[in-house]
């Protein structure tokens, strides 16, 4: 299957706050915040949903198409996303923009406050993506990810026209957004990937019940933090996977969202069914977590097919195994 994955590229400005962010809030002073909070360090990342998702499929094997808009600045990123297995072919040049870049303060509680730049991305709405899918001989699935709005509708409808099956990943972007562009993203979507707080937001939004996004979608993934993830298809039971088990200290939650769907999608892509392709991707978001930066893992084979019995069992092991290959042995 060839996947093109669209949405974000940026660069990420992550710190950590020693203390807890709940108190230093004045519930009745809301509407005046002013607040400063000194941090005890600085890590410069690669990031952005798309690239992270991206980066994610191409270490457990696959060739992903990278589809987004970046600056000038981008000829760092860029080697290395190719270096790692990343097709980057058809990402969009700004000749005037700098590449997007998020910047993410988290509290010991694992609690964040982000601010987002758009830059480059802005002109992500320029990308067609029929040129996409005449370079590699055709499109099997396209991710549409968090990206500037306009994009994101403007993939949408191109893939409904073209026929081309599409995946709904509208996350940060929700909130922005009110009720008919939401429908208009995942009307028709093979799968709707969102956490737990995004699903609630689009059935505020969008006036549909639960049982109505299922009549709209194929399958929807929701991510449920410590609880693992819920997978719910039409004609078909429930299903939930447990988290995947951290081993030694947590360091940044940044990207695990990203890193799940890239794990998820690439066992649907080597053919597991939903469950064993959750594991993966609750695996690889595993890898995330332990580590500072959402690109920043070296994954191995033996590794991480050990971890995978260790946390859901010797026969899921010999049935991912045969099917997702690590870059590193």
């Amino acid at each position: 299957m060839r996947i093109a994955v669209t949405g974000s590229i940026a660069t990420d400005h992550l710190m950590t706050f020693a203390g807890k962010f709940a108190d230093s809030l004045v519930v009745d002073q809301l509407a005046k915040i002013s607040l400063s909070f000194l941090t005890e360090d600085l890590q410069v990342r690669r990031g952005g949903c798309a690239a992270n998702i991206a980066f994610g499929m191409a270490n457990l094997g696959q060739r992903p198409l990278l589809v987004g808009a970046v600056g000038e600045d981008f000829v760092d990123y860029r080697s290395w996303l190719e270096r790692h297995g990343v097709d980057c072919e058809s990402i969009y040049v700004s000749g005037t923009q700098h590449t997007a870049r998020f910047i993410c303060t988290t509290d010991r509680d694992l609690a964040q406050i982000a601010t987002f730049y758009a830059g480059a991305m802005s002109e992500a709405r320029q990308i067609e993506l029929q040129p996409v899918a005449d370079r590699v001989g055709g499109l099997d699935l396209v991710l549409i990810g968090p990206n500037d709005p306009e994009a994101m509708l403007r993939h949408t409808d191109e893939c409904r026209t073209r026929g081309i099956p599409f995946a709904a990943d509208p996350s940060q972007q929700l909130a922005r957004m009110d009720g008919e562009p939401i429908k208009r993203l995942i009307e028709g979507a093979a799968y709707l990937f969102t956490n737990e707080y995004e699903s609630h937001l689009i059935t505020q939004k969008t006036g549909w019940t639960t049982e109505d996004i299922l009549g709209h979608v194929g399958v929807q993934v929701t991510t449920l933090g410590g609880d693992g993830v819920r997978v719910r298809r039409r004609g078909a039971p429930e299903l939930v996977v447990g988290v995947a088990k951290v081993r030694g200290k947590i360091a940044d939650p940044t990207g695990v969202g990203d890193a799940f769907r890239g794990g998820f999608l690439s066992g649907i892509v080597a053919g597991l069914d939903h469950e064993h392709a959750a594991q993966v991707g609750a695996m690889l978001a595993v890898h995330v977590l332990e580590t500072v930066g959402t690109q920043e893992y070296r994954l191995s084979q033996r590794r991480f097919m050990d971890r995978i019995a260790e946390s859901y069992g010797e026969a899921s092991a010999a049935a991912i195994a045969p099917r997702i290959r690590c870059r590193h042995p």
